[in-house]
């Protein structure tokens, strides 16, 4: 899948985002090795520590259905406008880890251009 074509996919799924304690709206779209897509949102709670980021929420639909091998996934996270890039934090980079090689490609958008890492790449060491 071209990677502009996920990163529209994180765009809209960054519009069901329930952020109403930071307003910052985030979104992923997961592809899997079958071909398949996985759309995530983050879904905050007043507690905090019981919010789920988006990257996790597409991880954990997409095992829920029982895929286990993924590809790429996009990642766009902002406030009112997206005009920087959104990187997994490191809960999510390691939820990565346990499905996805170090080649896995993390895409990145700030509203104007994308970047692409590995996994390797923003988690060199894992568990």
């Amino acid at each position: 899948m071209d990677k502009n074509e996920l990163v529209k996919l994180a765009l809209d799924a960054r519009e069901k985002s329930y952020s109403p304690y930071s307003s910052f709206k985030v979104g992923a779209a997961l592809l899997t090795k079958s071909g398949k897509i996985y759309k995530g949102c983050n879904v905050e709670n007043k507690a905090f520590s019981p919010t789920c980021c988006a990257e996790r929420t597409a991880f954990f639909s997409a095992v829920a259905d029982g895929e286990r091998e993924f590809s790429e996934i996009a990642v766009v996270g902002g406030e009112d406008e997206i005009t920087d890039f959104c990187p997994p934090c490191g809960v999510c980079r390691q939820v990565m880890s346990e499905f996805c090689d170090k080649d896995f490609k993390i895409h990145l958008y700030n509203g104007e251009e994308i970047k692409t890492y590995t996994l390797g790449e923003l988690l060199p060491e894992n568990f």
